[in-house]
Formats: structure tokens, sequence, C-alpha cells
């Protein structure tokens, strides 16, 4: 399937802006890495600002449905979806296009509190955050919010280590905290098969 002029102006910015970093990429350099040139890039995109936001935009759908594709096929129920949440993390960043996650580099351009790149990101967070409290809420968690701020912070920290040092093993490490802290977090259910029916043999 071939791809509208849009649609490749705005891969070649997703590709570039995630390679060389956002600031560092230029319109030109977008222009011309989609074959086209500047004022037909305005065209579809009034404002680097307003391409930046498409990709992170983008980004966020595609990856968040790729992400969970990922762990549903690697496990079946949500405890074990919760670990096979960091054996996934954990693959997509050994690939040799990994430069870490396009949100936290994107916030780390634009820190200062009401921009809209550090807006979606954070959006983009509060997504992940969500689908990682739902199954730790089907878990029988005692506090899945705060069950899902931890593990979200064990695979940020993953992240960056890894893009500070390749082949850190990060992923495995936060997997392993992940273990206890979910184990902690869960529900003890009593054993009712101790129980017994017989009102004379209680005693």
């Amino acid at each position: 399937m071939s791809l509208n002029l849009q649609e490749k102006i705005l891969r070649a910015a997703s590709e570039l802006f995630y390679s060389q970093g956002i600031r560092a990429t230029g319109v030109e350099a977008i222009a011309k890495a989609a074959n086209t040139t500047k004022m037909s890039l305005y065209k579809y995109f009034m404002s680097k600002d307003d391409l930046v936001l498409a990709f992170l935009r983008k980004r966020d759908e595609d990856f968040r449905g790729w992400f969970v594709d990922q762990v549903d096929g690697k496990a079946d129920t949500p405890k074990a979806k919760l670990l096979a949440v960091f054996d996934v993390i954990g693959e997509w960043m050994a690939i040799p296009e990994f430069r870490g996650c396009a949100f936290i580099n994107a916030a780390a351009e634009f820190p200062l509190a009401g921009n809209p790149v550090l807006q979606v990101s954070a959006e983009f967070y509060d997504h992940f955050r969500r689908y990682i409290a739902d199954l730790a809420e089907q878990c029988g968690s005692k506090s899945p919010e705060s069950l899902a701020l931890q593990l979200s912070l064990l695979l940020e920290g993953a992240i960056v280590s890894e893009q500070m040092k390749r082949h850190s093993g990060s992923a495995e490490q936060a997997k392993q905290a992940a273990i206890i802290l979910i184990e902690h977090s869960i529900i003890d259910i009593p054993d009712t098969s101790l129980l017994t029916s017989n009102p004379g043999e209680q005693q």
C-alpha cells in the first residue's frame, strides 16, 4: 500500500525525530527525507510544532496498540501479563534501532510546564499506567494505582538505563523487582479448603 504525501512526511519526520532528536531535526531535512519541498510540507502541517505533535500522537496510537498485542500474545492471566510487560519492553529495548522512549526524550527536550509536547508525553504515560492499574486490579492488588505507579517507574528507569548503556540487563532487573512488588501487593485469599461444613468437626 503506497503512502500519500502527508503520510510520507509524517513517517520521515517520525524517523528523524526519534533517531536524532526533535530540536536537532530541521524542516528542510524532513522535506528532503520525504522527497518533497518545505512548501508542500507546510501544506499539511502548519508548523514544525504541529508536525511534532502529530508524530507523538501517532507514536502513542501505534505503540500502545502494538504493546498490548505483544503482551496478550505472551500471557493469558492478569498477573502473567504484568510480568510479560517487562519481557516485551526488554525485547523492544534490544532492537538496534532503540533510542529510548520517544515520550521521555520529547519531555526532556520540552520540559516547561504547559508545553503541548510535554502534555502529550505525559498523557502517554497516564494511559500506560491506567493499563497497568487495570491489570493490577484484576490480580486483586490491594492498591492497584500505587502498584501501577511503582511498576511504571521501574519500566521508565529501565528504559533510561538501557538508553545510556546498551545491553545493561535493566529490563530483567526491573522484572525481578516487579515480582516482589506484585507479590506484596496482591491480597491473600484464605484457603477455604481448610474449612469444614460439618459443625460437629469445628472446635
